[in-house]
């Protein structure tokens, strides 16, 4: 008979996520795992597998959790100006627990070159968020609020760089009046 798991699964996994978000994939070591999670090592292969599984459970924990956000905090929201302001808001202010910027995009730029798996799942999650920017924008031209001379599916392309490359910035700076501008300027496009 198998022993009983003396820690919760999904709280070990954020502690994990945290760890790998803030130091990268090829910089966490499994002893870095093992101090932050506060399990033994012995129980991560058990419950979790190799370090690389781990780390997609990890990325697909932290897409559950923003999902989660964008629909409390995202999709409610009647504005599409308003809906794309608190998106990009949710990537450059982070809660207090939070490293900067996103974990999504640090891994696609420091794995998407080496890892297929890995590759194709960032793709997965980056066509989401397009398509997501996409039907914000559809929904805001069938309400009047932007022109239907707007080309949207390359509008969405436009603010989903724009989005990717602010999660990028705000891992190297702090001044939130250079994100809210860039954030500002993004918006512009719908006017």
């Amino acid at each position: 008979m198998g022993r009983h798991k003396e820690f919760d699964e999904t709280e070990v996994l954020l502690k994990a996520m945290v760890v790998f978000w803030r130091n990268g994939y090829e910089k966490t070591s499994m002893q870095d795992l093992v101090d932050s999670m506060n399990i033994h090592r012995r129980s991560i292969y058990d419950t979790f597998g190799d370090k690389q599984t781990l780390f997609l459970r990890a990325l697909q924990l932290f897409e559950e959790i923003i999902e989660k956000k964008i629909q409390h905090e995202v999709k409610p929201t009647h504005s599409v100006k308003l809906a794309v302001q608190r998106l990009f808001e949710m990537a450059v202010i982070p809660d207090d627990r939070s490293p900067p910027g996103c974990f999504i995009v640090n891994t696609a730029v420091e794995l998407t070159q080496h890892d297929q798996e890995i590759a194709e799942k960032i793709n997965k999650s980056f066509h989401k968020t397009e398509t997501l920017i996409y039907e914000l924008l559809l929904q805001g031209q069938i309400h009047g609020e932007i022109s239907d001379q707007l080309d949207l599916e390359n509008v969405a392309q436009f603010i989903h760089n724009s989005f990717i490359g602010i999660r990028v910035l705000s891992k190297t700076t702090d001044d939130k009046n250079k994100l809210r501008n860039i954030i500002n300027s993004t918006l512009a496009v719908l006017d």
